[in-house]
């Protein structure tokens, strides 16, 4: 789920336990009774010109004063933002956007208290406040600059920038060049399988969406039925031959190879992916049918005549770029014999929305990746020489994939805490979060697209079975 941007959607607290709560730095009278007169008040004067109107969440700042109301129009508590540090408000100023506020907190400067369901709430709150008061067309009179500037100067938020927080990417070189590329991924996916295995499903370790009978269908039950329905979307029997392009911790070739009795060749780029899958391959018995190489994608296709009956692939497409996605589109056609399917599962973003998943995913998560609508993937790769069958939306199951993670992460924050550190948590609290609300609110889509290459009998039955 590599594009879950940090305008993304609520966590389903049914479906995950409370986050750890957050100690908040001030004793308890000071909170009940903050100074009238600090840096929370200063801010919500300075900033109410900004916002059109009032603070939509009570605000703690480091020296013990408080802001905002506490409750909404209907008496309901409104979320806690505390600013730890003067840091957290020079992140703002140099980066006065998301990156900014991703950086504060994920650095700890800013926190939003009561864990991962007040953090959703918090950005629900602040995404739906920004539409009622059309935020994004508001633009601030020259005597609010002036103020703002004022108080930063007061609040001695001038001066150089505080450094990026570690686990921010550090990518170089020409976008989608070769090297650049496996940058890219080893940033998101070489951390360590470990750090994974404690957030995905236990059994097969799928990092893309689920497929779900039902709102209770556990998470380790819809990874195996989506799985299987992309076994079945391909047609796969026995002897038959399947390449897996951004093949993961080896998911779907372990499972093709498993229960469908197909060769499987899976490729990555990242090198803790090929390993991983090779050993559960090993631990499986399945290495007469299944190997996993560390492949660039475009070095996939291979030599005439000896096409596969088949080709997958899975959320791997937004890491290719759109200048570049023609050349994956045709790699996918060349790689399969005529006649033979090819499945991409794809995340889209309508079309105006930002392409790669906002500043958050794209300095944390995933770098240079891009989406776009449904529609122009499925024209790039018909005009790749590719038919398409189907087109199958599953928006709504990656709400509830994502909240089958959060659930997992919660019950083993701990272990991972211990693995990654405290601020890789924080990065991975707003990734789950933020991709949540995509998904719920529309911002984003994934959808499995079913295509043929022409030139010989598909196969694929009169009525689908799916």
């Amino acid at each position: 789920m590599t594009g879950a941007g940090f305008a993304g959607q609520p966590v389903k607290p049914a479906r995950h336990a409370e986050g750890a709560r957050r100690v908040v730095r001030v004793s308890a009278d000071k909170y009940d009774a903050p100074p009238t007169d600090g840096v929370a008040t200063r801010l919500e004067d300075t900033l109410r010109p900004f916002i059109g109107g009032d603070l939509p969440v009570r605000l703690v700042a480091w020296d013990g004063s408080a802001a905002g109301p506490t409750q909404d129009g209907t008496g309901a508590t409104l979320p806690v933002v505390e600013l730890r540090s003067p840091d957290a408000l020079r992140r703002l100023v140099w980066h006065p956007s998301e990156l900014g506020a991703a950086q504060a907190y994920v650095t700890d400067d800013l926190v939003v208290q009561g864990g991962l369901a007040e953090l959703d709430r918090a950005l629900t709150l602040a995404f739906a406040v920004a539409e009622e008061r059309d935020l994004g067309g508001r633009r601030p009179s020259l005597t609010a600059m002036l103020g703002a500037a004022r108080a930063a100067f007061e609040l001695d938020l001038v001066g150089r920038p505080p450094a990026a927080p570690d686990s921010q990417a550090r990518i170089t070189g020409r976008r989608h060049s070769r090297r650049r590329d496996r940058a890219s991924i080893s940033h998101h996916y070489d951390t360590t399988a470990d750090f994974y295995s404690l957030i995905l499903d236990p059994v097969a370790m799928a990092y893309s969406c689920g497929y779900y009978a039902s709102p209770e269908t556990p998470l380790v039950e819809a990874q195996h039925a989506k799985l299987d329905l992309v076994c079945r979307k391909l047609g796969l029997e026995p002897g038959m031959r399947l390449l897996d392009v951004g093949c993961g911790w080896g998911s779907m070739a372990l499972h093709a190879a498993e229960h469908f009795g197909v060769e499987v060749t899976g490729v990555t780029i990242a090198a803790e992916q090929q390993r991983f899958a090779t050993a559960a391959a090993e631990r499986r018995g399945l290495t007469d049918l299944v190997s996993f190489e560390v492949r660039d994608y475009r070095d996939a296709v291979p030599a005439p005549d000896e096409e596969y009956d088949a080709v997958v692939s899975l959320e791997m497409g937004e890491h290719v770029g759109q200048r570049n996605y023609p050349t994956y589109a045709r790699v996918l056609h060349d790689a399969v014999r005529p006649g033979g399917r090819v499945l991409v599962q794809q995340m889209s973003r309508p079309d105006g929305d930002h392409p790669g998943g906002g500043p958050f995913i794209e300095h944390f998560i995933a770098p240079d990746m891009h989406m776009r609508p449904v529609g122009a993937t499925v024209a790039l790769l018909e005009q790749a020489g590719l038919e398409a069958r189907d087109v199958h939306a599953l928006r709504e199951h990656y709400v509830l994939t994502v909240a089958g993670w959060i659930e997992r992460f919660e019950e083993n924050r701990a272990a991972i805490t211990e693995l990654v550190g405290e601020e890789l948590v924080r990065v991975w609290e707003l990734y789950l979060v933020g991709g949540s609300r995509a998904f719920r609110d529309g911002r984003m889509g994934v959808d499995q697209i079913l295509l043929v290459r022409p030139g010989a009998e598909h196969g694929l039955a009169w009525r689908r079975a799916w």
